[in-house]
């Protein structure tokens, strides 16, 4: 008998004040209660009943460890209550790392109304540009783009976004368009992220046609290498999700279109696979869809 059972058993002996009947409200048979008793008060070293032939009573140390045993049992129900809920119910704090301009543009807007569903459910959004160590550090979902390396992981696919090289109409009135992937080292190229002096950009269904490229600016945001191609000044690289809005308005226009490698999947990935709590499997129920219309090219 382990000791939740004993628990279970000295209960039920002290509430019916009888070894028979606590048997009885247990299933179980008269003797394996006594033993069950017997070995509990061994194994804390103290009487927790005195025995007559006719009732069954609960000493001092008995009633107090009632009182704990009670307790004990009943925070045990509440973890179990709990964890069953989680697993049904979407309820807690959902934690989501993703890019920064993916989930400024897509996930925060979604994640937004998906709380207004949820009532009992509060979010932690954390926005890297680079690839977390989501069991370290504590995260439930992970928006990745691009290929995925092989982990024991939960990925869905929920779309695909283009890498293309755009400029503003004035830009291209101005310069023209190049027409192949070399004619960009005559052009201004904005480039944005962490780059060096010469990059290369590639190009071809396989991204097997490189291109050496010297940008005439570089900075750190996207959305401010996007706001410079915008005045007509260069034209610069990005992922089709970050210019959507451009391209529908025509602020910006793709180039070298024939040219672009092929499209980078977008993924939620989530640690838990089928065992994975209600809070996950709702957000990515309620996400795949937008995100599949929002990030999907035409």
């Amino acid at each position: 008998m382990d000791r939740l059972q004993s628990l279970e058993v000295f209960i039920a002996v002290a509430e019916a004040e009888s070894f028979a009947a606590g048997a009885r409200h247990l299933g179980l048979s008269a003797p394996s209660v006594t033993r069950g008793v017997n070995a509990l008060e061994t194994r804390l070293g103290a009487r927790l009943f005195t025995r007559t032939t006719r009732r069954v009573r609960l000493t001092e140390v008995g009633r107090v460890y009632l009182e704990d045993a009670r307790h004990i049992l009943t925070q045990l129900q509440a973890a179990d209550d709990a964890a069953a809920g989680a697993a049904l119910n979407p309820v807690g704090e959902l934690r989501v790392t993703c890019p920064h301009e993916f989930g400024r543009l897509h996930v925060t807007p979604i994640l937004a109304d998906f709380l207004d569903s949820y009532p009992d459910l509060t979010a932690d959004v954390v926005m890297l540009d680079r690839v977390v160590n989501m069991i370290e550090e504590g995260f439930d979902i992970a928006v990745r783009i691009g290929p995925l390396p092989s982990s024991g992981l939960t990925a869905v696919k929920v779309g695909q976004v283009r890498r293309m090289v755009c400029a503003s109409p004035e830009y291209l009135n101005a310069y023209g368009a190049p027409e192949k992937p070399a004619d960009l080292t005559g052009h201004r190229i904005v480039a944005a992220g962490a780059v060096s002096p010469m990059i290369d950009w590639r190009f071809g269904r396989d991204s097997s046609l490189p291109v050496r490229i010297r940008p005439r600016l570089r900075l750190s945001s996207v959305a401010a290498a996007i706001a410079v191609a915008r005045t007509g000044w260069g034209l610069t690289r990005v992922l089709s999700y970050q210019i959507g809005d451009d391209l529908l308005d025509g602020t910006l226009q793709p180039v070298l279109v024939e040219y672009e490698p092929d499209p980078l999947p977008i993924h939620l990935v989530h640690v838990e696979g089928r065992r994975a709590p209600a809070k996950v499997r709702s957000f990515i129920d309620f996400a795949r869809t937008r995100l599949r219309m929002l990030a999907t090219p035409d």
